[in-house]
């Protein structure tokens, strides 16, 4: 986009925007100096421990601004939370400790499907998902409503999961089956 070429209702509005600008230019050179890596404006303004610690997630647990986080979502001690993710609690949804879930994650715990079919004279349907302790969600897996990860779970990327798995399970695909 040509900066330039943007119209601004007021002159206070163009300069705001020439110094945040400026601000994004400055971070990003920095991080990517410290860090090796580039990010997303508003993932270098905000904190990833301080967003876990004010959504109430354990100690040590991190989530993404660009994260989209719905209803009761529990999650424990020391887990990390990808970009991109999304954590649907409207069911209750529970995450263990020392987890990883990768960029792109989506957790369910509601679906709308009777909701749609019946011209929307069915009730959305909810139930509780969880994930256990320990587990690994490789990027892109949706989980869907209902569903138990046991603990030290992993599950390969691209996978969607439409039923439970016992612990120490290693599952991929669509839908996701023992490997």
């Amino acid at each position: 986009m040509d900066r330039d070429k943007i119209e601004f209702k007021s002159t206070e509005l163009r300069e705001l925007y020439e110094k945040l600008v400026d601000i994004k230019t400055t971070f990003d050179q920095e991080f990517v100096a410290q860090f090796k890596r580039s990010l997303p404006f508003a993932e270098l303004l905000f904190d990833r421990w301080e967003r876990a610690k004010a959504l109430g997630f354990g100690i040590g647990s991190s989530i993404y601004d660009s994260s989209l986080v719905i209803g009761k979502v529990v999650v424990g001690e020391n887990t990390w939370i990808g970009p991109n993710t999304i954590l649907d609690g409207s069911g209750g949804l529970k995450i263990g400790s020392y987890c990883s879930i990768s960029a792109g994650v989506q957790l369910y715990s509601h679906d709308t499907v009777e909701w749609a079919i019946s011209g929307g004279e069915a009730e959305y349907k909810y139930a509780e998902t969880s994930i256990g302790d320990n587990c690994y969600l490789g990027p892109n897996v949706i989980v869907s409503k209902g569903v138990t990860l046991g603990e030290k779970t992993i599950v390969g990327a691209n996978s969607f999961v439409n039923q439970s798995f016992p612990p120490n399970s290693k599952i991929a695909g669509n839908p996701a089956k023992p490997i």
